[in-house]
């Protein structure tokens, strides 16, 4: 069992940056598959960023260039921080945590969600 938290959310103003910190408890977070995803009212949830155990990391294209996703495993933490922020990155961000063959019925985890708003 993994349990995440995800705390960091708020509104900040377009060009603005905020980290998104997810702390997660058990022995596997630390191979599992970590990863951030977003989603807004009516739309389907997305993949924003997702690193690996190994420390190798994927982004949508989206946000390449301006979100950095890194992990700590001996905190059990991985942080999102995200940099020029625009309006349209607003959405409930959560944190996930998949088995690292990414195969969701083998192990798939989500926090409860933070909301970003990014507006002036």
């Amino acid at each position: 069992q993994v349990q995440l938290v995800e705390t960091g959310g708020g509104l900040v103003q377009p060009g603005g940056s905020l980290r998104l910190p997810c702390a997660g408890s058990g022995s596997i977070f630390r191979i599992y598959v970590i990863g951030w995803s977003r989603q807004v009212p009516g739309n389907q949830r997305k993949l924003v960023a997702n690193i690996r155990s190994s420390g190798s990391t994927n982004y949508a294209d989206s946000v390449k260039g301006r979100f950095t996703i890194s992990r700590d495993n001996a905190k059990n933490t991985v942080n999102l921080q995200m940099n020029s922020l625009k309006p349209e990155d607003t959405a409930v961000y959560y944190c996930n945590a998949r088995h690292p063959s990414l195969i969701p019925t083998l192990g798939d985890y989500w926090g409860q969600g933070t909301q970003v708003t990014v507006s002036s």
